[in-house]
């Protein structure tokens, strides 16, 4: 089991190991000789990485290919988009050419999937070529706020981030992944909460993506699904899309906004993994607005998520959720598509629910208790 730490003090200064954090990320890619490496980068965006990174290659025994720059956003408002999009779509295609030698990459923050280049080494992972490391830590929506709580400044975040990255104990935390992967095959997962949530589901044989922190050639080999080549650092959740007709049940949500719109008392009551009644004590109709612009998959439940790390577990003082809920005890109920996950829903449409006060039940174990991790 993984011991919860010392929690940090909030800094009013900091500054990144930019050689401990370019060391940690190559490691975790666990490099061959030889290997051919790319990083992919945002102009503005973690520079002074980058030279770190590319000595840490080297210094493995891998090739440095080089570095791609995405392009900045948003773009000029005379720009012609329709000039925009036929450019990108060519550059995707030359891309896949250029990447298909490439083994392995590195994402820098500020890359997402709208880059060309980006989208070209999806391309590749899906079909089953190389791996890639991700670390979002400054995009919108890394971290998220709890109701009535700010975020801290990003000195605060980024300094909780490296210390994971750094000093999470990678061995252990893949121990007790496995451990949890291995439960939730055996049996019906229920998941409750004081204020109404009651709902469970089984996974049977879909895909259990572990994010470990392994980021191997070996680990890509045996992944089913597009998201065991792309390693999140920091690491530290299970995710599954469980089979949709097991969906059964109620999750109630703490003040919420849908549609852009604030949403209280919010209850989704789901048959077969599909939402049938929508029930709020105020702004019900927002959630009804955003289902249904979002089509089908806005109905449809479409992952579970456990987090797992306790250097990424929510602060008990001035309390946000970091990195996407892989924190100790954060759950994350989701919607929409999980094609990417391995399940049956499309549509695009995607939307992340986080908790911090669930209990989460695999027969009679309980994983977590009231949002704090309890491994049986």
């Amino acid at each position: 089991m993984l011991a919860a730490p010392d929690r940090p003090r909030a800094q009013s200064q900091f500054s990144f190991d930019w050689p401990a954090v370019a060391s940690r990320l190559v490691a975790q890619l666990a490099p061959q000789p030889g290997e051919k490496l790319l990083i992919l980068a945002h102009p503005g965006m973690f520079e002074d990485l980058i030279p770190h990174l590319r000595y840490a290659i080297g210094r493995a025994g891998a090739t440095d290919v080089g570095v791609v720059d995405v392009l900045a956003e948003p773009v000029p408002q005379d720009w012609d988009l329709e000039a925009v999009r036929r450019g990108n779509a060519r550059a995707r295609e030359a891309y896949k050419t250029m990447f298909a030698q490439v083994d392995g990459a590195i994402m820098m923050p500020g890359a997402t999937p709208a880059h060309p280049a980006y989208a070209a080494l999806q391309d590749l992972l899906k079909q089953g070529h190389g791996r890639t490391v991700h670390f979002h830590w400054v995009e919108n929506g890394s971290a998220f706020p709890l109701p009535g709580q700010p975020l801290p400044g990003r000195a605060v975040i980024d300094a909780l981030y490296q210390r994971a990255l750094l000093q999470t104990d990678y061995r252990a935390l893949a121990q007790v992944l496995e451990r949890f992967e291995q439960a939730l095959r055996g049996g019906e997962v229920r998941i409750t909460s004081p204020a109404g949530t009651n709902l469970r589901f089984r996974i049977g044989q879909r895909p259990v993506n572990r994010q470990d922190g392994d980021a191997s050639a070996a680990r890509a080999a045996r992944g089913r699904v597009l998201i065991d080549r792309e390693i999140e650092l920091p690491a530290g959740a299970v995710r599954v899309a469980p089979l949709e007709d097991s969906v059964e049940g109620t999750v109630a949500f703490p003040p919420s906004q849908w549609d852009a719109r604030p949403v209280d008392g919010l209850r989704l009551h789901f048959e077969r993994g599909r939402v049938v009644r929508v029930e709020a004590a105020g702004g019900g109709e927002a959630v009804e607005r955003e289902m249904q612009a979002a089509g089908e998959a806005g109905r449809r439940f479409r992952e579970f998520a456990l987090g797992f790390n306790p250097l990424l577990a929510v602060p008990e003082r001035t309390p946000w959720i970091p990195y996407y809920g892989y924190g100790a005890g954060v759950v994350r109920l989701s919607l929409g598509d999980n094609s990417e996950l391995g399940g049956e829903v499309g549509g695009g449409y995607v939307r992340w629910n986080f908790f911090t006060d669930l209990t989460v039940s695999v027969n009679d174990q309980v994983w977590v208790k009231d949002g704090r991790l309890t491994v049986p």
